[in-house]
């Protein structure tokens, strides 16, 4: 039996490409071979590389001076691939609103002058620092941010503006709202949470910015290279890029970018306004800052907390656990989890409220 999976990631994937896939793991496009077998210099792979690329760039209106590339690593690996590829004059300005934005922000120091010019951590991450209000670094190379923080619950709602090129990483959001790419100098999405298994992750540079890596910087780790190579340099993580390549054929016919904004603001909107008018649970986040992607919330005791993860996981909800450094609960409702499921989770909520008063 199919659960409905809240996990932050690896997340629920579409259930028609999961039976797609299924239906052709054992002979991929007529090779009779599985698509983890077969090479990835073979002209049918290539077919899968060049579609979801030319997929990326006409769900998010990428512009022709812009690189697609899928690369390896997860996104904890471009926070170093970013100051090597452009910390071209030493420092960089970081937005810290999580637990990633850190970690981005602490592998930045190691390459140069990782400046810290916002930080949500004084009220535990409930909340986005006003980007207007913030001084931003003359000179910096970047400017970096974490556009949705899924780990807090917490989005961006307004994009800085500033002279410096802009780094997202949107890993938690990618996908699932309609965003101005010619705004960023790269944006970056590890795939395991909104559009494929864990494996791949998405770059999406301006090629400007990606021709002069530092001289330390590794080869794999160099855009202009994967670039160069149709992200094809070395083996690629093929079954995560064919199953994203699946994921984004399914956006497509759904409505693309706008459809899932649409249903995921649904989606999130029911949640976030059965816990406001609850008088067990609780959602900690600032309203205006509340992301559609990560909910978390809690009970008014961890004790309860472990019995509604545990109930919850025996009524087929399953990886509700809030992350460590948070406790509580977390549904992450990605693109990929059904109207159905939320509202299943919303009706054992009321369930739950009611036996526990």
């Amino acid at each position: 039996m199919r659960v409905y999976n809240f996990s932050a990631g690896p997340s629920t994937l579409p259930l028609n490409v999961l039976e797609q896939a299924q239906k052709e793991f054992l002979d991929f496009a007529g090779t009779g071979m599985s698509v983890t077998e077969i090479s990835h210099r073979d002209k049918a792979f290539a077919t899968v590389v060049s579609e979801a690329e030319a997929l990326v760039r006409e769900l998010l209106n990428v512009p022709e001076d812009y690189a697609v590339l899928f690369v390896q690593g997860g996104a904890s690996t471009q926070f170093a691939a970013i100051p090597l590829n452009m910390m071209h004059g030493g420092k960089a300005d970081y937005i810290v609103t999580g637990n990633f934005a850190k970690k981005a922000w602490q592998e930045g120091e190691i390459y140069g002058e990782a400046v810290k010019i916002g930080d949500s951590s004084d009220k535990t991450y409930t909340y986005i620092p006003d980007v207007d209000k913030l001084e931003y670094t003359e000179g910096a190379d970047y400017v970096h941010i974490t556009s949705n923080n899924t780990i807090f619950g917490t989005r961006y709602i307004k994009f800085p503006e500033c002279n410096a090129p802009l780094v997202a990483d949107m890993s938690s959001e990618i996908f699932s709202r309609e965003v101005d790419v010619s705004r960023f100098g790269v944006i970056y999405a590890g795939a395991q949470k909104n559009l494929a298994p864990a494996g791949v992750t998405i770059v999406i540079a301006k090629r400007s910015l990606i021709q002069d890596p530092l001289p330390i910087c590794p080869t794999m780790l160099k855009w202009k290279v994967q670039d160069e190579n149709g992200s094809l340099y070395n083996t690629p993580p093929c079954f995560s890029i064919y199953m994203a390549d699946l994921v984004l054929r399914d956006l497509k016919a759904k409505g693309g970018v706008k459809a899932m904004n649409e249903v995921g603001e649904y989606k999130a909107g029911l949640l976030y306004e059965f816990i406001d008018n609850s008088k067990l649970f609780k959602n900690n986040v600032e309203k205006q800052f509340r992301s559609i992607m990560n909910v978390p919330f809690v009970t008014p005791s961890a004790e309860l907390d472990a019995k509604f993860i545990a109930e919850a996981k025996a009524a087929g909800l399953v990886s509700l656990k809030g992350h460590r450094l948070v406790g509580g609960m977390r549904a992450s409702i990605y693109n990929a989890m059904p109207v159905e499921g939320v509202k299943a989770l919303i009706d054992f909520m009321k369930k739950f409220e009611l036996e526990n008063k």
